[in-house]
């Protein structure tokens, strides 16, 4: 049976914001309307509210400085932020080291994304330009997001975690299945290739998007229950894939039926989907405050 008693932590693992009003983001353009506009915390502050979320994670949304500037600054004045997923030029290594170094002043910056996905190269990630800043990370305590839309990517990713094995790589929206058309391989069988490497875990979300017109949560039953098997529910977490998930549903909907796909799931299984796992990925503790960011030398 499904049970959606509310926990007392809850965290939303991937949300974004962005204003195009104020400063360009390239693949906003290409989307258009309605995804193309300003949203912002204000936004989603009640719906975060009313599902009972009580921290979330802000994830970077342009290969820009001025995206997670934006994110910071919001993180600065709204408190159910805990977390920020920043960017650095991962093919411009001092450049990048020089990002992390001013990074780690914020108590927020816990993760690094690029919009791996937007590039030509489905391996671009395991690049020898790029190779040596990925190794910066682990040591700084950061995890690295990671976008797979097609089959090269996941073997990419499972290569990435063999690569960098005291690296935390955190897979988003479950590496996208087709749940619209039913697949089912290769997806399954690369996701389960990927769940052997330890050091990676996986979102559960934007399956709304991955879905048909008509989407239960039935339909990602399948997929969800395959990636339990495997990862674990300790290497899993939720996310809402806000505003992109207002493409096929409302946030409240949303976040509900990824909740009853859990639903018959033990209690000690959900809480680690409902906020461990992301907790430990992201070094935070929700049930506790934000510890304040080093004065800066004189």
């Amino acid at each position: 049976m499904t049970d959606l008693s509310q926990p007392t932590r809850m965290i939303d693992a991937h949300q974004h914001l962005w204003k195009p009003s104020e400063r360009r983001y390239e693949w906003l353009t290409a989307a258009g309307a309605p995804l193309n506009a300003d949203f912002a915390p204000e936004d989603v502050e009640a719906d975060v509210s009313a599902a009972g979320i009580t921290a979330t994670v802000l994830v970077q949304a342009a290969d820009t400085y001025e995206d997670t500037f934006y994110m910071l600054s919001v993180a600065s004045r709204v408190p159910v932020v805990r977390a920020v997923v920043a960017w650095v030029p991962l093919d411009r290594t001092d450049e990048a080291k020089a990002a992390l170094d001013l990074y780690s002043r914020s108590p927020v910056v816990r993760g690094i994304r690029v919009l791996n996905h937007n590039y030509s190269d489905p391996r671009w990630l395991l690049r020898d330009d790029v190779s040596p800043t990925v190794a910066l990370l682990a040591p700084r305590g950061l995890s690295l997001d990671v976008v797979s839309v097609s089959p090269e990517h996941l073997v990419m990713v499972a290569d990435l975690a063999a690569r960098h094995p005291e690296l935390t790589i955190v897979l988003d929206h479950l590496a996208k299945p087709d749940i619209s058309a039913h697949g089912w391989e290769p997806w399954a069988s690369l996701i389960a290739e990927v769940a052997a490497h330890p050091n990676v875990s996986v979102k559960v979300s934007g399956l709304n998007t991955a879905s048909g017109a008509d989407w239960t949560w039935q339909d990602w039953l399948p997929y969800v229950n395959h990636a339990v098997e495997h990862f674990g529910s300790a290497r899993m977490m939720m996310g809402s894939d806000w505003p992109v998930s207002t493409l096929a549903g409302d946030f409240g909907g949303v976040w509900r039926a990824q909740r009853r796909v859990i639903g018959h799931l033990g209690l000690e299984q959900q809480a680690d989907i409902l906020h461990r796992t992301a907790e430990r990925a992201y070094s935070f503790d929700a049930s506790t405050p934000p510890a304040l960011a080093p004065p800066a030398s004189a």
